[in-house]
């Protein structure tokens, strides 16, 4: 007898317990505090716009599930090859340097890139039959009142330090005149239109007589980048730039369009929020 109370009572406190952690539910599935918490640490967000894009990612798997969206083993494992032979590198060195920089195996990378391809087959049946390709003059116009945007540096001048010593490469970092042997150091000029995006993008953002954070090069390699001189912008036309605010154009209306259906979506949908994540 007592012991029938006593799971009576424990079931009931943990009953309690669930639903008191529990804020928010989206046809059926929860989103907890818990999750809310994670999501504001992970993007630095406030807890209304972590909880908006939790609903957000809620409604897309609804949606995928109802659509039947599907993504096999051999797509994940071709874009993830795909993937790491843009960057010059074959499967084993690709995972060690995704274990590296963001601490996920293989397993859990795997299952993320099977969830941006689900979201990829979404978006793109969602958004195929309400967009119009960009006109002429649509991509004319940008062109002329977005010339700033477009406009990037010709050529880095910098040096490239490497090692297999991750250590020493942090202590070159905050000490410019440390030597190691086990640095291995190279200067080049590096044209803008010869490197990838990735690392154009990175260099932009670093400040002359600076390095840049150390990544991972595969096969135990590390690499920093330390920038000497960014040489004068690069001065662009429509022409060569016309493919390039096109796909633009089309991204912006892209996203414009699934904004506006996962709002009707949410506006529709069975949620319930239970309590604010304050």
């Amino acid at each position: 007898m007592y012991k029938i109370f006593l799971s009576l009572i424990l079931g009931t406190l943990l009953s309690a317990e669930l639903i008191n952690g529990v804020s928010v539910v989206v046809k059926g599935e929860v989103i907890t505090l818990y999750d809310i918490k994670e999501e504001m640490r992970k993007t630095n967000a406030s807890a209304n716009i972590a909880t908006d894009i939790l609903i957000r990612k809620k409604l897309e798997v609804a949606e995928i599930n109802e659509r039947k969206i599907s993504v096999s083993n051999s797509d994940v494992y071709d874009e993830i090859k795909k993937t790491a032979s843009l960057n010059k590198m074959d499967i084993n060195e690709f995972y060690e340097v995704v274990r590296n920089s963001s601490g996920l195996n293989s397993a859990e990378f795997k299952e993320k890139t099977k969830e941006r391809l689900l979201s990829q087959k979404l978006y793109a049946a969602i958004a195929y039959s309400s967009m119009e390709p960009s006109s002429d003059d649509e991509t004319k116009e940008y062109y002329e009142l977005h010339k700033a945007e477009f406009l990037h540096p010709s050529a880095f001048k910098v040096v490239i330090y490497t090692s297999r010593n991750k250590e020493a490469l942090e202590k070159k970092i905050t000490n410019p005149i440390f030597y190691s042997l086990d640095i291995k150091k190279d200067e080049q000029t590096l044209p803008y239109d010869k490197i990838s995006p990735e690392l154009a993008e990175l260099l932009e953002k670093t400040a002359p007589n600076s390095f840049t954070s150390i990544f991972s090069e595969g096969k135990g390699f590390y690499t920093t980048f330390y920038l000497k001189q960014t040489y004068s912008n690069e001065k662009t036309d429509y022409n060569s730039l016309k493919e390039q605010i096109t796909n633009l154009l089309m991204a912006q209306k892209r996203e414009q369009v699934l904004s506006d259906y996962f709002a009707r979506l949410r506006n529709n949908a069975d949620i319930q929020i239970i309590r604010d994540a304050q």
